[in-house]
């Protein structure tokens, strides 16, 4: 089984610059599509640029952070109190705007990946030169690729514009793609994308397969998320039981929580799909600023380096969700206390009083000794986890009790609790499920999501789980997120904008 490297060069560095209009974006690496067809390495780079597209601060960095931690219940804005006020600060208190600039970013990021998705799956269509099998292959991959980028996108914004293919300048101009196609639509784009994808990509270690790249059980957990959201259950507990029996690959629950998001856990077999980080020679192959931006901040009486910016800190909300004993509290939060802690690196924070902040993201720490490390602070080599066993198997759970089978749902609750140090249940309820998913999953980047979704299911939870955070969520409005004015002011008013924003 190989694994992928990052390539460099002209698709990784236009990879870097996403433009602010999601309409205008230039050819990829201003590789064509007679090139790609002719030539099988330059298809294959197409593709592999946009894996290393996933690395944009747009995508996965600093507004990805606060439109899925820092605006959920399960995190503060951290840092100092003046430090990113209009933009995380309004995200934290949920007061956001659409002027914000981190909505801009983020619609710019995600248009920008799906503009390089529907240009290789262009390429790849008419490309000559690659057998069937490797072609069909590297189709599966971008359209697993779309499909994820169209789902954080809906999910953020609810309707949004659907571009499926690249655009003349006169398509680009028609009100088809200067409107908002509505959440349903771009859900069915979501699901014909993660279909095509679990029809012809190899399963994890099959011939064709590669570390880091989209596989048969990727595509089948990512389409169970799906289904969970579209409340299909049927198929959300048959997609999530061939992950957990094998059916589409080897999966395994890792045996010490902790380990999961440090290098050496990287790519375990749990791990169904992540960001690959620090596979090539360059140490700038990393999400930008992901780590730094949320390690512990330097403040009062300092007397050490800071290790990052102090932001997404674990809320109060959150620690006071875990039971007595639950291992995964440790593993998720650094707690600085009166006479400081030491990291599992050996890494000594001093007392409390030389912190900004007295709670940050250990998930999202990066060791500077015991990982690789190339200097280069905004860029720390640190893989970052989108879906692993874990999840699947509360998305089994969740759908096997809707389905009325309460044996099922409890093993798989009951192996999380196990492996986190608890005793298992003989039977749960929803709450139980989402009581476990939100300990088992937390700082994850998709708590904001779910309570959405839970808020849909269980009218009120959202509003009190904010509640319990000192924050208020109104109904009717902070389902999503407000449409860029950036972007409406370049579709000419045409974009129209979400609900009392």
């Amino acid at each position: 089984m190989k694994k992928i490297f990052a390539i460099t060069g002209a698709v990784f560095m236009s990879a870097l610059f996403a433009c602010n209009n999601y309409l205008d974006v230039k050819p990829q690496g201003q590789i064509d599509e007679d090139a790609a067809a002719s030539d099988p390495a330059t298809a294959q780079n197409l593709v592999t640029g946009i894996y290393n597209n996933m690395w944009v601060g747009k995508l996965h960095g600093f507004p990805f952070i606060g439109v899925t931690n820092i605006a959920s219940d399960d995190a503060d804005k951290g840092s100092s109190p003046d430090d990113a006020a209009p933009t995380q600060g309004q995200l934290d208190n949920l007061t956001m705007d659409a002027n914000n600039s981190t909505f801009n970013d983020l619609w710019s990021g995600y248009y920008q990946a799906i503009a390089r998705a529907n240009k290789a799956l262009g390429s790849l269509e008419s490309s000559t030169s690659l057998d069937a099998a490797t072609k069909s292959r590297l189709q599966g991959e971008v359209h697993f690729l779309r499909g994820y980028f169209y789902f954080n996108l809906v999910r953020i914004f609810g309707g949004v514009p659907k571009i499926d293919k690249v655009l003349t300048p006169t398509e680009a101009a028609q009100d088809q793609y200067q409107t908002r196609a509505s959440a349903d639509d771009i859900y069915q784009l979501i699901i014909s994308d993660l279909e095509f994808a679990l029809a012809n990509l190899p399963a994890k270690g099959a011939s064709g397969s590669a570390v880091g790249r989209a596989t048969k059980g990727a595509a089948a957990g990512m389409l169970a998320k799906v289904m969970l959201y579209r409340r299909n259950w049927q198929r959300a507990f048959s997609l999530s039981d061939s992950v957990i029996t094998g059916k589409v690959g080897p999966y395994s629950l890792v045996t010490d929580y902790a380990t999961i998001w440090r290098q050496a856990g990287a790519n375990n077999s749990e791990s169904l799909f992540e960001i690959q980080t620090g596979t090539n020679a360059t140490c700038d192959a990393a999400v930008e600023v992901y780590s730094n931006s949320q390690g512990p901040r330097a403040g009062g009486k300092r007397g050490w380096a800071d290790l990052g910016w102090g932001f997404g800190g674990p809320s109060q909300s959150l620690v006071n969700e875990y039971e007595p004993g639950d291992k995964r509290l440790a593993a998720t939060v650094i707690t600085v206390g009166p006479t400081g802690t030491i990291l599992w690196d050996n890494f000594r924070i001093p007392g409390r009083d030389s912190v900004e902040n007295d709670r940050y993201n250990y998930k999202a720490y990066h060791s500077r000794t015991m990982e690789q490390f190339c200097g280069n602070q905004d860029r720390l080599p640190k893989n970052l986890r989108i879906l692993r066993l874990a999840e699947v198997l509360l998305i089994h759970a969740e759908a096997a009790l809707a389905l009325g089978n309460g044996g099922a749902a409890a093993a798989d609750v009951s192996a999380l609790r196990v492996r986190a140090g608890l005793a298992g249940k003989p039977s749960v309820t929803l709450q139980d499920i989402w009581h476990e998913r939100r300990v088992e999953l937390a700082m994850e980047h998709d708590r904001y999501f779910e309570l959405v979704r839970e808020n849909g299911l269980a009218p009120g939870t959202a509003v009190a789980a904010f509640s319990k955070h000192g924050k208020t969520f109104v109904v009717g409005k902070h389902e999503v997120f407000p449409i860029p004015f950036t972007q409406i002011q370049f579709s000419q008013g045409k974009l129209q904008q979400n609900p009392n924003y």
